[in-house]
């Protein structure tokens, strides 16, 4: 299985929403989007009735198979081994994760969702997680569900804590300048990407802000 895509520099950890537009269009921008150093890319578990989810998942697992980061579904471990996908990211921790462990593959991906709760940091670090995620930094429609995640919380895991951090919730092209004083190894990005006119465009803007540096196919191509 794949493992996170990390660099030395801060990178995009991109989630799709399955029942936001068309299927063939959101394929159709994951084909554009594979070139580019993403590190991560989740599934979110938002799917319309009529949609059959792990067929979805596999479709995403093929078309970036070519490419360096891993695909991760959310919350819905189970899916894993029919779909292909290299880990799961829970929004809280299970009850039953060890059981969960047993059932996967050793090498497959665990994320979390963080907030304010220091006592779940500590314990997602106990319990073996790959990397945190914390939402929400910013208001947000589709991080709705989170907490207003305080800066210093993250200053404190930063110290405490070796996992990759992600920042997540409400970050835009616009704001994004304002995280730069946590250290984090990128952000997560929904609507600011797959929504964009131009998703490609988009993801160069996002990359150039965080790595202030241009987009150059030839250094980053996979």
């Amino acid at each position: 299985m794949k493992k996170l895509n990390l660099q030395t520099e801060k990178g995009i950890y991109l989630i799709i929403d399955p029942a936001s537009k068309p299927e063939n269009e959101l394929f159709d921008v994951l084909e554009k989007i594979g070139r580019y150093p993403i590190i991560a890319l989740q599934v979110w578990d938002h799917f319309r009735p009529s949609q059959d989810g792990q067929k979805f998942i596999r479709k995403v697992c093929r078309l970036v198979r070519p490419h360096p980061f891993p695909v991760l579904v959310n919350n819905r471990w189970k899916w894993i081994k029919d779909t292909g996908s290299d880990g799961v990211h829970f929004d809280q921790i299970p009850e039953n994760l060890e059981a969960i462990r047993k059932n996967l593959p050793e090498d497959t991906l665990f994320g979390i969702t963080c907030n304010n709760d220091q006592d779940l940091i500590n314990q997602a670090e106990e319990k073996g997680f790959d990397y945190l995620s914390f939402c929400s930094v910013f208001p947000s429609a589709t991080a709705n569900s989170c907490d207003l995640v305080s800066f210093e919380t993250i200053r404190k895991t930063q110290k405490s804590s070796k996992l990759p951090l992600f920042l997540a919730g409400g970050i835009n092209l616009h704001n994004l300048s304002k995280l730069n004083e946590l250290s984090h190894s990128g952000v997560a990005v929904i609507s600011g990407i797959m929504q964009a006119a131009d998703p490609c465009k988009a993801i160069e803007a996002y990359l150039l802000k965080l790595q202030n540096t241009p987009f150059n196919e030839n250094s980053h191509h996979q």
